[in-house]
């Protein structure tokens, strides 16, 4: 048997492409490996990884865990800010009790195609309590849901959307056996009942 030549033994670095929204995938990949590992496993080397890049390409974007997680956050809280402008605009006009059902809708959505959104959003919640810096990217969703359901339903009832949702989803979602659509409506009914 002969020796590797340096060239054989070395291995060929793959060329990387321009790469202009690297740092939007860097991030979008933090949020999947949030919502399949939890924040405990998230770490530079496993968004390098799935991101197709250089471990020196996602410190050079976010310097440490703490700035990945802040991207994700703001990313999901940004997602969400736009998903929920929509969902207002779609349904200017409706009734309290429409609205009631679309909102049920909502909530047996984070069993099925919503669930990844989800709890990348309540991962990064729980991390922005021990977080101070982390709180005020954490509250746009709900300030976003007030702000787009007032002109629907008044700014009282408007106010009790965004916790009343927040533990929907959570219960739905981790409950041994998850609530019907029926047993949700019927929340979202009584706890609209000001604005019907």
């Amino acid at each position: 048997m002969h020796a590797e030549t340096h060239e054989e033994a070395t291995p060929r670095r793959r060329t990387r492409r321009h790469d202009p929204n690297r740092r939007e995938r860097i991030a979008q990949v933090a949020e999947e490996l949030i919502a399949e590992r939890g924040l405990e496993g998230l770490t530079h080397r496993a968004v390098a990884e799935r991101a197709d890049v250089s471990l020196s390409s996602t410190t050079y974007h976010f310097a440490d865990r703490e700035a990945l997680i802040r991207a994700a956050l703001e990313r999901a809280a940004d997602r969400f800010a736009a998903f929920v402008r929509q969902w207002a605009s779609d349904h200017t006009g409706a009734t309290p009790e429409a609205v009631a059902e679309a909102l049920a809708d909502s909530v047996m959505a984070c069993l099925g195609e919503g669930r990844t959104a989800a709890v990348v959003e309540y991962e990064l919640h729980v991390a922005a309590l021990r977080r101070p810096e982390l709180r005020e990217a954490a509250s746009l969703s709900a300030q976003t849901s007030i702000e787009a359901m007032t002109p629907l339903l008044g700014p009282v009832v408007a106010a009790t959307i965004p916790p009343l949702m927040t533990g929907l989803c959570l219960h739905a979602m981790t409950a041994p056996v998850p609530p019907t659509r029926e047993e949700v409506l019927t929340i979202l009914t009584h706890a609209l009942r000001p604005a019907l």
